[in-house]
């Protein structure tokens, strides 16, 4: 049985991925809480691309606070990480729990979705996210959409991805407007 592969990347209306804390503004509701909770307590494993780990690790590895990130950062301090880089090596990776993805990423990723395990999420990294996608490994893309437009701000998560059709596995609406939009490959 093959693990699931889930990616939830906040948006905003014209589509920029990236720097989302330049235009999340204070869209955080109860219901996008309670869907990332949901989703948080089915993952044991994220892959975070290198970008994603040289910002977050300095970050997260440190934070300690009694406010609402505190759940996220006990979560990704515990989990597995597996880090998608051509430049860091292993001895670069000094956030506890985390590996270098050697080798090819799609064979990688193949072969960490046959392991025992819960879900793995690719968590930031909007390359490896659209490399995944492209290749048919997400099961679940949450494309979380803030009610804000960025402007110049941040740039899209598929620009220049290839053509890839997509079904649509379910939509909810939160009590501030986000949408959470969430599809899997698309099967005849």
């Amino acid at each position: 049985m093959s693990r699931t592969l889930i990616a939830a990347p906040f948006f905003s209306v014209d589509g920029a991925a990236s720097n989302p804390n330049e235009f999340q503004y204070d869209s955080f509701d109860e219901g996008l809480g309670a869907f990332m909770t949901r989703t948080l307590e089915r993952i044991d494993e994220v892959i975070l691309g290198r970008v994603t780990y040289e910002m977050w690790a300095p970050y997260w590895s440190t934070f300690s606070s009694d406010g609402p990130d505190q759940a996220y950062a006990d979560f990704i301090n515990s989990a597995t990480k597996h880090v998608v880089s051509r430049t860091l090596a292993p001895e670069d990776l000094t956030w506890s729990g985390s590996r270098l993805v050697e080798g090819e990423l799609l064979d990688y990723v193949r072969a960490l979705k046959e392991t025992e395990g819960g879900a793995i999420s690719v968590q930031g990294s909007m390359s490896v996210i659209r490399q995944l996608v492209e290749a048919g490994l997400v099961d679940e893309l949450t494309l979380i959409v803030h009610p804000a437009i960025a402007g110049a701000s941040g740039c899209g998560l598929f620009e220049g991805a290839a053509p890839t059709r997509l079904r649509l596995l379910s939509v909810e609406t939160t009590e501030k407007g986000n949408i959470l939009a969430t599809y899997g490959p698309f099967k005849d």
